[in-house]
């Protein structure tokens, strides 16, 4: 890009970040060039375009109006971009995803791998956490989701995969303490639950009569499904998880589903990227390949 181009994202950025640092790390600059090229654009233009203090970065008459225009010429860019983009077959440039720690890890990383080597031209950059970023702020062009999105406000989606849940437990437990043949038989065992901030998540089940929530007697609460799967399989307890993490555990014979018969629930997993009329292509392969590949509600 020129000069001029990397100036109007840097502005942008700074807008839209609240500060000169926090728009360097979404361009992955430093404060200071991010200052110099804003500066920069206030000599050329004879204005000022902030109002700077020690704790905030407001924007003057001027540099309001400048927005607006650097914004729809960002959106012009990018629209050509993508229509050139339209008469290729190969993905270019750089692809920022924001994804689920372990979700990420061990499904979505592997895929997203598996496109950049076959796209030389494409830059991935993953970004692990389970918080819920802001992709326009955040400056992510991607970002996989478990479960509910929210209202979406500025955000296009699309389902990629469906997780199906199940109750597990290994067999020496099963043989120590039984195995539940009903959800009522739950309230005898002890399971280990996922918790966070000091909120366990129940288990549901999408029954006949509606929706039912349980919460079987539990002393190890985690925040990380991976190791509720490695305290199951170690004999602590039953556990509620997601087919995909523990199918091969299944298979192996380290974990026994159970309640087959019980309505599984199931999440959905979603795709969403900032609207925009001209999606460009590789965020678009980035989709398509994730909803080829991603595990499906499928069996055991």
């Amino acid at each position: 890009m020129s000069e001029m181009t990397n100036g109007l994202d840097a502005f942008v950025a700074a807008v839209e970040t609240g500060s000169f640092a926090a728009a360097a790390e979404r361009l992955h600059l430093t404060r200071s060039a991010v200052a110099k090229t804003i500066g920069r654009i206030e000599a050329r233009l004879n204005v000022r375009l902030f109002h700077r203090t020690t704790r905030s970065l407001g924007l003057t008459e001027d540099g309001q109006i400048y927005y607006e225009r650097c914004v729809r010429a960002l959106d012009e860019l990018r629209a050509g971009e993508a229509a050139l983009d339209s008469g290729r077959r190969e993905a270019a440039g750089r692809l920022r995803v924001s994804v689920p720690v372990l979700f990420g890890r061990r499904c979505v990383a592997p895929v997203l791998a598996q496109l950049a080597a076959e796209h030389p031209r494409l830059e991935l950059e993953l970004s692990f956490s389970d918080r819920k970023v802001d992709l326009i702020v955040d400056g992510f062009d991607l970002a996989i989701r478990n479960g509910e999105i929210g209202d979406g406000n500025g955000l296009m989606s699309r389902t990629v995969s469906l997780q199906r849940m199940t109750i597990c437990a290994s067999p020496a437990y099963l043989t120590r303490c039984g195995r539940p043949e009903s959800l009522t038989d739950l309230a005898g065992h002890q399971a280990i639950v996922y918790g966070r901030a000091g909120r366990i998540k129940a288990w549901q089940f999408p029954l006949a009569d509606g929706l039912r929530e349980l919460t079987p007697p539990n002393r190890l609460r985690f925040d990380d499904l991976e190791a509720i799967a490695d305290a199951a399989e170690a004999s602590y307890g039953l556990a509620w998880l997601p087919c995909w993490l523990i199918r091969d555990r299944v298979r192996s014979g380290a974990l026994v589903a159970l309640l087959e018969s019980v309505p599984r629930s199931v999440f959905a997993t979603h795709a969403l990227w900032p609207e925009t009329p001209h999606l460009p292509l590789r965020v678009r392969f980035a989709i398509d390949a994730l909803a080829q590949a991603l595990p499906g509600s499928a069996e055991l």
